[in-house]
């Protein structure tokens, strides 16, 4: 054998190494998505989840298309995690969005901003105010400026075939994007007061435009257990849940364990966020608390201190824990009555795979949950020099398939 045949060899070999590798990653990366199956499969006019997935949802059904590739360089759970709270600034051709500001004041005097894209609709022009709105609710220390906010918000704007142009509109939770706090009560994770006000405005404002609730993280727990209990009174045609921990004890354990990543990242940046909103607002929020009750808050370093001291405080919880299972959206997931569709990833290190309730969506065929093997909290980054997020098209040819089946 020469010595060019040997290298030969071993490139053929490792080439074929490679690409066994490779494929072998690839069928590991495939979408699962879990629903009821009572109905049959060629009915393409049901708003029944199941039949929504199978009919409209090629990034989710195609065998070409139902896979979520993580980024090679993002390859764990924790590393698209914290790659995406690292894009909060960025703006790319995906995120590239401005939005018009409107301030709504609530019952008990506080204030709720409501970021609207690309603008709130004109009171004169009545084609633009029967067009779709979504409602977005961001998570726990999120705002409308996140990175994956504003790239949902572009892709569902402009991207819903047989559609056309929506509206976007995100409630941005008391205090934070500049909210001024205006009364000393804060967002929480249990209750769903403001986002039903909020609906309920937007649906009076404009009772021609569908209306759709779109939930991240904690806001997708909020958006579930508030659809959960209005059951068929909610304005909404249908929503969509990211990442959301349904179990927000499971959630809150698992962020309150000691780690590098919990002490020097997650719970850090958690709380910087709700200290500056305090400390900008230090007037309104020592109305109901004394100096010294101020000063022990200002000096907890971990979200279920916090919790003690505030929100069970507001609530009459005993403890956060108690707090926490009361919060939980899986008690509401079997009365929601409108399409639904949950993704969820099997390395989340926020909110774990293991509090989805996963049989749950077996049994009301208004739900749809997609398990991805791969993508971590808010992340689900795929593509390799430009990673992008994953999750957008589904959510698109989900929603976009509720709104043209509604139009029939």
């Amino acid at each position: 054998m020469s010595g060019l045949e040997i290298p030969l060899s071993f490139a053929l070999i490792a080439g074929a190494g490679l690409y066994y590798a490779t494929t072998k990653h690839v069928e590991g990366c495939k979408i699962k998505v879990i629903y009821t199956e009572e109905e049959e499969e060629d009915n393409k006019h049901s708003l029944n989840a199941g039949s929504i997935i199978r009919n409209h949802c090629p990034s989710l059904t195609d065998p070409a298309q139902a896979y979520m590739v993580p980024t090679p360089y993002l390859c764990s759970g924790m590393l698209q995690t914290v790659y995406g709270t690292t894009l909060a600034k960025k703006h790319d051709s995906t995120s590239n969005v401005k939005y018009e500001r409107e301030a709504r004041t609530m019952s008990d005097g506080g204030t709720i901003s409501m970021d609207w894209y690309p603008s709130r609709p004109s009171d004169q022009d009545d084609a633009i105010k029967q067009r779709p709105i979504f409602v977005f609710l961001p998570g726990l220390g999120g705002s409308s400026h996140e990175y994956h906010i504003r790239s949902t918000a572009k892709k569902l704007s402009s991207s819903l075939e047989s559609v056309g142009p929506c509206t976007v509109v995100v409630m941005n939770h008391r205090g934070s994007a500049r909210t001024p706090l205006t009364s000393p009560r804060l967002y929480n994770a249990y209750d769903t007061t403001d986002y039903a006000d909020i609906v309920q405005y937007v649906s009076e404002c404009f009772p021609e435009a569908p209306l759709v609730g779109v939930g991240f993280s904690l806001g997708a727990n909020l958006l579930t257990k508030y659809l959960g209990e209005q059951g068929s009174k909610t304005p909404l045609i249908a929503a969509a849940a990211i990442c959301c921990p349904f179990d927000t004890e499971i959630a809150g354990r698992e962020m309150d364990k000691p780690g590098f990543l919990n002490d020097r990242v997650f719970q850090p940046n958690l709380m910087a966020t709700l200290k500056r909103a305090l400390k900008r607002n230090i007037d309104v929020f020592k109305k109901k608390y004394s100096d010294s009750e101020f000063d022990a808050i200002m000096r907890v370093k971990r979200m279920s201190h916090f919790d003690n001291l505030v929100t069970c405080k507001e609530y009459g919880h005993a403890n956060c824990w108690d707090y926490y299972r009361a919060s939980s959206s899986t008690a509401y997931v079997d009365n929601i009555t409108i399409p639904f569709l949950a993704i969820n990833t099997e390395d989340d290190p926020v909110t774990p795979f293991r509090g989805v309730p996963v049989k749950k969506f077996q049994n009301n065929p208004n739900l749809a949950l997609v398990q991805v093997k791969h993508g971590g909290h808010l992340g689900l980054f795929t593509g390799l020099l430009r990673p992008s997020i994953w999750y957008l098209q589904p959510v698109a040819e989900f929603l976009g398939a509720v709104l043209s089946l509604k139009k029939e």
